[in-house]
C-alpha cells in the first residue's frame, strides 16, 4: 500500500497569494503611471521630466507581471508533485527514488515542533546525502514518516 504526501495547501496557497499581490501592485502602479493625471503632475519636474517614482511605476508593471506569470507557470508545473512511499522506495520525484535498504537514519526530532524530518541516506554512486523533507512542501508527512519508521526497523 503506497502513502502519498501531496504539495502542500501551505505552497499553493503562497504562490496564488505571490500571483494576486503582483497583480494588484502592477494594476497600482500602471494606473499611477499612466492615468492618474494629478500623480504624474505632482511627480514631474518644472522641465517636465518625470521623477524617480513615476518611471518606477511606469516600468513596474511589465515586470510584476512577469513575476505573475512565472509564478503561475511554476505552480502549473508543481501543482501534482508528490511523495510516494510504497513498499519498496521513497519517490521524492522521477529522478529521485530512495530504497529503504539504503537509508541510514531518520531524524525526527524536529517533526512536532519545527514540521520537518530528515533522511540520511546512501546514493548508488556513493557517498551520503542528508535530505530535509519538511510539512511545509507536502501534506501528510506524518503517514509517510511512520511508514518509513516501520520499514527501516
Amino acid at each position: 500500500m503506497a502513502i502519498e504526501a501531496p504539495l502542500s495547501k501551505y505552497k499553493k496557497t503562497n504562490l496564488k497569494i505571490a500571483i494576486v499581490v503582483c497583480v494588484v501592485l502592477g494594476i497600482w502602479c500602471a494606473y499611477d503611471g499612466y492615468l492618474n493625471e494629478k500623480w504624474i503632475e505632482d511627480h514631474t519636474d518644472s522641465e517636465g521630466n518625470p521623477e524617480t517614482y513615476l518611471v518606477f511605476n511606469r516600468k513596474a508593471p511589465f515586470y510584476l507581471a512577469a513575476v505573475a506569470v512565472l509564478a503561475g507557470a511554476y505552480l502549473f508545473a508543481v501543482r501534482n508533485k508528490k511523495i510516494i512511499a510504497d513498499e519498496n522506495e521513497l519517490i521524492i520525484s522521477d529522478k529521485e527514488k530512495i530504497s529503504y535498504d539504503s537509508i541510514q537514519a531518520i531524524d525526527k526530532t524536529h517533526f512536532g515542533s519545527k514540521g520537518f524530518f530528515t533522511i540520511t541516506y546512501e546514493k548508488t554512486t556513493g557517498g551520503q546525502v542528508a535530505r530535509k523533507i519538511s510539512d511545509r512542501k507536502y501534506d501528510n508527512l506524518e503517514a509517510v514518516l511512520e511508514h518509513l519508521v516501520t520499514k527501516i526497523s
